[in-house]
């Protein structure tokens, strides 16, 4: 267990990085598609993308995936915990999102994304729903809140499809 909590602490702070450009990275998406007609502005908003991810997101995301590991390492018991197990599997969800950004940094930086301001601005909430899980997660050292959060959402979905449904077959 020695250096345990100064990797834990360098692993909250990579953490925070990661999470900086999760949380921002979308929003100039949102930004870079509703000025795509103005080319000084999409061409700071490119460079600020590139940046963000590749200089920010990147190297952040790898360096809380290398913290998280090597305190799994120092603290192997861990894993016999449900509620690490469901933490890294929503740390493969946030990798594949975070990948998932690069993705559209690209299409945007060469013009060919198709998407709408409306979508990434609805992209943007993935990671905070994400990090609500872990945080509690690890707070509660529990999982079975889930469950009831994942039954609430559910019918929250249905309910708006179903409102949604209503007013697109009125117009």
């Amino acid at each position: 267990m020695e250096y345990y909590y100064e990797v834990l602490s360098f692993h909250i702070l990579a953490v925070l990085s990661w999470m900086s450009m999760l949380f921002y990275m979308p929003r100039l998406f949102v930004y870079h598609i509703e000025n795509k007609d103005v080319k000084e502005f999409t061409n700071i908003i490119k460079v600020q993308e590139y940046k963000l991810y590749k200089f920010i997101g990147f190297p952040a995301m790898w360096a809380s995936i290398i913290s998280g590991s090597s305190l799994l390492y120092l603290n192997s018991d861990l894993l016999d915990k449900n509620w690490m197990v469901f933490k890294i599997i929503i740390l493969f969800l946030m990798t594949v999102f975070s990948f998932s950004l690069e993705f559209y940094r690209k299409q945007l930086a060469d013009n060919i994304c198709f998407k709408s301001s409306k979508f990434f601005r609805a992209y943007n909430e993935i990671p905070t729903l994400l990090a609500i899980l872990i945080v509690v997660s690890v707070i509660t050292k529990s999982i079975y809140f889930y469950f009831n959060v994942v039954i609430i959402v559910i019918l929250m979905a249905v309910i708006f499809i179903l409102i949604r449904e209503h007013f697109k077959n009125k117009e």
